[in-house]
């Protein structure tokens, strides 16, 4: 496994550096630059795949996701502009070639494809990405993502702000093939962004018809994606990915039928994977080390990195974990290496900062960011007593009593359990209660701000420090825990406008991070790797290193029958 995972380190670094260097890759057609090994002749005649997801599909409105398991769907049954490859790279989608740019880098043109349609047979049309971007835009939708798109397309700022109209929004359809982009400022990684669900398009007539019901189950959607998605009523465990047949580039997707469960708990995965019931799962914990000498067992890397988050203010009032020495004591408090190889087992990482191992490199130097900021929040016992002791004088308390929010699968529970032992272990004044809920009520009570420590993590849409690093300004929506701090927002900042010294701005990143881990505004735990058990019969899953974990576009079955 040591030697798998200093490989697949390699990969990621090449991966990224590419993205950024390259700004998006070939942007080649799908079929051409990104194609499948698979031929017609001589594959199986089902082209059927059994798989599993970790939590139910929290909503399927492109324009309010935050989950990654919404993503992946939306990744298969919607498509943008561009699209990840089967290798990685950027390749079209709805965009019929490369966008004629401004020389300023601050206007793009895009010609939407002609044989582009959605599957209730109508085209797909520039005005499409108007009407989805300006609903991520318009502060009555209080859309988490919509920060994805604050100071990069023109008046998106004023518009979240409350300050301008949704329709004064920097993206015009001149005519119904023709989508023109206008940005505040250059954007090294936009293209990028462009294939990711809140930048997807949303057929208008059809959303206002449905009103309060579009997207409320399979059957009030339409998908201009590789696959449709079938068979899903809004809440359920499972759901089904057909292909469609409308999509531009149907000859390309080999599948027919990809049939979803949620399975939370590993040792009912497993027994599916063995029984033959599906095709493909993850393995955690003392699962991985059954399965070391299976020729199936892949690993996998990934690029999301998991942390506790503090909830500084709830119900409107300040809490105990506003108090920078009580975060402190608890980010130091627990052994991270442990946690990683005695639950995890799957070859992830521990983390002492946000940014993972190998997202992206140094513009000047080609220095990994994660070596060039070294390890920032350590586990250090004696250290986090001090820092707890100190947060409870100041407080003027003698003890603590707090509850860690997290997932409710198999692996969830043991992590938390794990964390409350380290916890209370270490810092004897601390009790730690536990609350494991389903997925899409964790992102409710994330939301809501309805905990004291979350267990949440958070996986690289684009590979760029920003990603991260952004998440935890003070006006982003997506922090959830009012961490508030002047120099950090000022970084950001600075980093999110400066991309005309990439050299200063990668260094405002480094400083970003260092303020974030001094002042314990969330305390990281691990990056993920993903220990694998595939049949050999399933090729050319994409597995994504940045935004959706997974495209099936490419995938087939060859040699089960």
């Amino acid at each position: 496994m040591q030697k798998n995972k200093f490989l697949s380190l390699l990969g990621i670094t090449a991966t990224s550096a590419l993205v950024l260097a390259a700004c998006g890759g070939s942007g080649n057609s799908g079929g051409d630059s990104a194609s499948s090994t698979a031929s017609d002749a001589g594959l199986d005649k089902e082209q059927v795949l059994n798989l599993i997801e970790s939590g139910e599909i929290p909503t399927m409105d492109s324009v309010l996701n935050t989950d990654v398991v919404g993503g992946n769907v939306m990744n298969n049954v919607f498509e943008g502009l561009y699209r990840q490859g089967l290798d990685g790279k950027l390749v079209l989608g709805m965009a019929e070639a490369e966008p004629e740019t401004s020389e300023d880098k601050l206007t793009y043109t895009f010609k939407i494809r002609e044989d582009a349609n959605w599957s209730n047979g109508d085209p797909v049309t520039a005005n499409d990405f108007v009407y989805a971007w300006q609903r991520l835009a318009d502060p009555d939708e209080a859309a988490s993502y919509n920060y994805m798109i604050q100071d990069i397309v023109e008046n998106a700022t004023e518009i979240i702000n409350g300050e301008m109209e949704p329709s004064e929004l920097g993206v015009t359809a001149i005519d119904d093939k023709t989508l023109e982009i206008k940005l505040v400022r250059a954007v090294p990684y936009f293209k990028d962004l462009l294939t990711l669900p809140m930048y997807y398009p949303q057929n208008q007539d059809y959303v206002e018809e449905l009103g309060d019901n579009f997207a409320s189950n399979s059957d009030n959607l339409i998908y201009n994606g590789p696959f449709t998605l079938t068979e899903w009523d809004g809440t359920g465990l499972s759901w089904v990915y057909q292909k469609n047949e409308d999509y531009w580039d149907a000859d390309t997707v080999k599948l027919d039928t990809i049939n979803f469960d949620v399975v939370k708990e590993t040792s009912t995965a497993l027994n599916l994977y063995e029984t033959g019931s599906i095709d493909r799962m993850r393995l955690t914990g003392e699962y991985v080390q059954t399965k070391q000498d299976d020729a199936d067992l892949k690993s996998e890397p990934t690029s999301s990195v998991f942390y506790f988050k503090f909830n500084q203010e709830r119900n409107g009032e300040t809490t105990d974990l506003a108090n920078e020495n009580i975060r402190k004591g608890i980010a130091m408090a627990f052994d991270k290496e442990a946690y990683a190889k005695t639950v995890l087992q799957n070859g992830s990482l521990p983390a002492d900062g946000l940014v993972p191992q190998g997202l992206a490199v140094d513009p000047a130097t080609g220095e990994d960011f994660r070596d060039q900021n070294g390890d920032l929040l350590t586990f250090n016992v004696e250290e986090a007593q001090k820092y707890f002791a100190a947060g409870l004088k100041e407080l003027g308390k003698d003890s603590l009593t707090l509850e860690i929010l997290g997932d409710d699968g198999e692996n969830a529970k043991k992590s938390l359990e794990f964390m409350q032992g380290q916890l209370t272990q270490n810092l004897p004044d601390l009790d730690i209660k536990l609350r494991n809920v389903p997925f899409k009520v964790r992102l409710e009570a994330d939301t809501n701000q309805d905990y004291d420590i979350e267990m949440s993590g958070w996986g690289a849409d684009y590979a760029d420090p920003i990603n991260f690093l952004e998440l935890f300004a003070s006006d982003n929506g997506n922090n959830k825990s009012s961490y508030a701090n002047d120099d950090y927002d000022a970084l950001i900042k600075s980093s999110l406008s400066e991309v005309d010294d990439l050299e200063k701005r990668w260094t405002g990143m480094l400083d970003a991070e260092k303020t974030l881990m001094d002042t314990a505004g969330i305390a990281p735990i691990y990056q993920r790797y993903n220990a694998v058990l595939e049949k050999p019969y399933v090729k050319d899953i994409a597995a994504h290193l940045v935004g959706a974990e997974y495209s099936y576009k490419w995938a087939y079955v060859d040699g089960k029958e």
